[in-house]
């Protein structure tokens, strides 16, 4: 298993992890197989989407903040709202790996996304 470690730098943002993975894939010398990659927080999540277009990132985040504003909810350290939105996005992703290349669309990319920074974090990729 590899573990990734991200620093994140603000509340919200969206990390393309996409090259650490097809690292840790090359790495793990399987060739056909599948590759998880796993956050194992309750405030960040991981997500496949476009990455050609940076712009996307910011609509995701202001589109989740727009769904799940911060409001005053019960839960006391007031970042509730992260975890609804890790909770949405989810904190795994299975990606086909065949011939040691991941198999992503033309568009897509990984992303390590943080809904309650800056912290330290953790993603765990395992190609079995």
């Amino acid at each position: 298993m590899t573990i990734l470690k991200i620093n994140t730098h603000s509340r919200e943002s969206m990390i393309d992890i996409t090259e650490e993975v097809k690292s840790a894939i090359k790495l793990s010398g399987i060739k056909d197989g599948i590759c998880t990659v796993f956050v194992p927080h309750t405030t960040a999540g991981v997500t496949i989407n476009e990455n050609a277009d940076p712009d996307v990132k910011d609509d995701i985040i202001r589109g989740l903040d727009e769904i799940i504003p911060n409001i005053r909810f019960k839960h006391m350290e007031g970042n509730s709202d992260a975890h609804i939105k890790s909770a949405l996005v989810g904190n795994s992703v299975n990606l086909i790996v065949e011939n040691g290349e991941i198999q992503l669309g033309t568009w897509q990319g990984i992303y390590f996304c943080e809904f309650d920074g800056p912290r330290s974090r953790k993603v765990y990729i395992k190609v079995i």
